[in-house]
């Protein structure tokens, strides 16, 4: 179980507003600064770890570059839910450890709504609003790896 503040955002934020090109050549952590910045300046600032990110349809529609979901981990994003997920991001977000949920209800959840995430059992529980909505569950297998946090560090333990 996750519990969280959000962060809202809509439909189709793709890569490049996820991590802009202009700063690709940076590091990752320098790169993370400007996370979301075209549609909010302040998101790698007012983000903390243990809130959630939540979206509308397409997240991470795009390139598949791993420097947005990388930036979104270095910032502490540990949990992404969204209706939908562009495919590629989907996988190098579990692929980072990064929680991608999908809920076709993230249409009522607002900016700022503390929500109880319990994935495991495929419901979302948001506390400022008291509904509950369905969302996916995490298979186990996904979810050792999410626990480990990542695939290299997965496969890492499979070596020993």
């Amino acid at each position: 179980m996750i519990e969280g503040r959000v962060w809202k955002y809509g439909d189709n934020i793709n890569t490049d507003i996820i991590s802009p090109p202009a700063y690709m050549e940076l590091s990752i952590e320098a790169a993370s600064k400007y996370a979301m910045s075209p549609i909010d300046e302040s998101f790698a600032e007012k983000f903390k770890k243990g809130d959630i990110l939540v979206a509308e349809n397409n997240f991470g529609s795009g390139s598949s570059r791993e420097t947005a979901p990388l930036t979104l981990k270095y910032l502490g994003v540990d949990i992404i839910v969204a209706k939908s997920f562009a495919r590629i991001f989907y996988r190098n977000a579990i692929n980072l450890g990064i929680l991608a949920i999908e809920c076709a209800e993230t249409d009522k959840i607002s900016d700022l709504d503390e929500l109880e995430m319990q994935y495991l059992d495929g419901i979302i529980i948001n506390r400022t609003k008291g509904e509950t909505y369905a969302c996916s569950k995490m298979p186990a297998h996904i979810m050792k790896i999410i626990e480990i946090g990542g695939l290299v560090p997965f496969l890492e333990t499979l070596e020993k």
